[in-house]
């Protein structure tokens, strides 16, 4: 059931909504991270999910960008991703720079969300985007299934793919509706339910090609 949020949730800055051409469209959103940790990963959190136990030790990096993204004819507006500078070695010193400086580490992972649609989604819609990319922060396995860790004892992290278009976790705590992709399509399939009015889709994950 879906719980009461501890507080109301961090809201984009008014900057990167009213201007269209942006010098500076991506903005660290240090709130955002305290707040996801303080939902959904930490122990007595209000939407808490162990299935993001792990995340207690993850550095993680979120970001704000009021640059449009689409793919797949879909507006992208979540992401998640392991921070990997692609060239050389100056092209990875600046990319971890950028990160150093806006985060002091480089992160384990990085999310990046929409302001345009964070500032107009509910309270559901937006924790299960929120949710959805978290579902990506995953654990890597070994082939019998169990979690794998660092030397020093740390999870090893990894981007987990998506189960079907969506994770069984977000249909199952927020409902079909919400889900990405065609979710609702699926499951009313399976059900063999009648047919209805196909609901809007408002988002994609930018994390999966």
């Amino acid at each position: 059931m879906f719980g009461t949020i501890p507080r109301p949730r961090p809201r984009p800055p008014a900057s990167l909504l009213e201007i269209a051409d942006l010098d500076k469209p991506c903005v660290p959103a240090h709130d955002l991270e305290e707040w996801i940790r303080a939902t959904f990963v930490e122990d007595g959190a209000a939407l808490y999910n162990e299935e993001h136990i792990h995340l207690l030790e993850a550095r993680i990096g979120v970001v704000w960008c009021a640059v449009p993204l689409a793919r797949h004819m879909l507006s992208v507006v979540g992401q998640a991703e392991i921070p990997m500078a692609r060239g050389n070695r100056w092209a990875k010193a600046r990319h971890d720079q950028q990160l150093v400086e806006w985060f002091g580490v480089v992160p384990d992972f990085l999310l990046t969300f929409d302001p345009m649609y964070a500032a107009a989604a509910s309270d559901r819609a937006f924790c299960a985007l929120v949710e959805h990319e978290l579902y990506h922060c995953g654990q890597e396995r070994d082939a019998y299934g169990a979690p794998k860790f660092k030397m020093d004892g740390s999870p090893k992290f990894g981007i987990r793919g998506h189960d079907v278009e969506e994770f069984v976790g977000i249909v199952r705590r927020y409902g079909a509706s919400v889900g990405a992709g065609r979710t609702a399509d699926f499951v009313e399939a399976a059900l063999l339910a009648h047919d209805i009015d196909e609901p809007a889709i408002a988002r994609v994950c930018g994390t999966c090609g």
